[in-house]
């Protein structure tokens, strides 16, 4: 059984010989790793069983750093980000680009389309037995709230309703092109990258994402599955009370799945038949605060227990910051890859 195989078939809900996993790490952590391994290819031997092409609003291959502003980079929709912080990976805006609440007063933008379907093409031809996904990060209220701001944009749900329906709609037929050039590609499922989630409780709550994220993301869901493929959703935070919804419109993953938040027999006692979930150790609590024996014992706990009958993609919930010591990422790791040992799974 080949990576790609392991994956379709634990989101089948079967047994696999052992579980898939993935790690994905922040730039600082990357640099950390490299240095304390001594090894430049570090990312490259862990073993990871999934690659991704996420289009996260800026176009690959093109240089976004503003010219003379060190760490300001603009994104294809004209945002500004500042990267000068201790978040290097995404950064914070400067200023919102719809400053009010005008119906066609933005467009989204025309972007180099033959980029990414190049993008795309070097995914499929990595020639890695990997699950391969596309994605897009900041897929529909995230991109909103980067254009408008986020409390405009929350705002702008409850007293400019026109509007939001408007700036949803544009994103989600801008969105659609992306989905429909990586459809035309040998991949095996779409991710969409949306935090509606909070410590406890969503953010606009259920209602008005019922209202107004659910009708899109069923729009865009619709589209992979009409071609077979697997519904990738990373949401941060607490997002239980949609879950139904989320399977109604043919979520098969919710990434990332944080044990801070959640009761973790009891979601997959509810939901394990129906949703498999991406992620369980915790970089909130587990991995930067732990010693390494402690996070062994974490994983093989947590793997344990969402793995069971298949549905679990081992993993950290979120790409690993800055602040993990490298032994707990290599302790994490080693369990991972020695699962014959640590969770008792013979491996054919």
């Amino acid at each position: 059984m080949n990576r790609r195989q392991r994956v379709i078939q634990a989101l089948r809900h079967k047994i696999t010989d052992i579980i898939p996993y993935n790690i994905d790490l922040t730039e600082q952590e990357r640099e950390k790793m490299v240095e304390y391994t001594g090894d430049e290819g570090f990312i490259n031997r862990i073993g990871n069983h999934i690659d991704g092409y996420y289009y996260s609003g800026f176009t690959e291959g093109i240089t976004h750093e503003l010219p003379g502003k060190q760490g300001y980079f603009k994104d294809d929709f004209g945002v500004i980000w500042n990267r000068n912080g201790a978040d290097k990976d995404i950064g914070i805006i400067e200023d919102p680009v719809i400053k009010d609440p005008e119906i066609n007063a933005f467009h989204m933008p025309e972007i180099d389309l033959n980029t990414i379907r190049k993008s795309f093409e070097r995914l499929v031809n990595n020639g890695r037995d990997t699950f391969k996904i596309g994605g897009i990060g900041f897929s529909m209220y995230e991109r909103a709230w980067s254009l408008r701001g986020m409390e405009n944009f929350l705002t702008d749900m409850l007293l400019e309703p026109e509007f939001a329906t408007y700036l949803l709609d544009e994103i989600c037929n801008f969105n659609m092109k992306i989905i429909d050039i990586g459809l035309s590609y040998d991949i095996d499922g779409f991710y969409f990258g949306d935090d509606w989630g909070q410590q406890a409780g969503m953010i606009m709550g259920p209602k008005l994402w019922r209202k107004f994220i659910k009708p899109r993301m069923a729009r865009m869901y619709g589209r992979v599955k009409s071609k077979g493929k697997f519904v990738f959703q990373h949401s941060c935070g607490d997002i239980h009370e949609i879950y139904t919804d989320l399977i109604e419109i043919g979520l098969d993953v919710h990434q990332t799945f944080q044990p801070e938040i959640y009761d973790i027999h009891a979601i997959k006692k509810e939901f394990g038949d129906r949703l498999s979930f991406w992620g369980g150790i915790s970089t909130q609590r587990l991995l930067p605060f732990a010693t390494a024996e402690e996070v062994k014992l974490k994983t093989i706990e947590t793997m344990k227990i969402i793995g069971e009958n298949g549905g679990y993609i081992a993993a950290p919930t979120h790409s690993v910051p800055g602040d993990v010591p490298p032994e707990n990422v290599l302790a994490m790791l080693e369990v991972f890859q020695n699962q014959e040992k640590y969770l008792k799974r013979r491996i054919h």
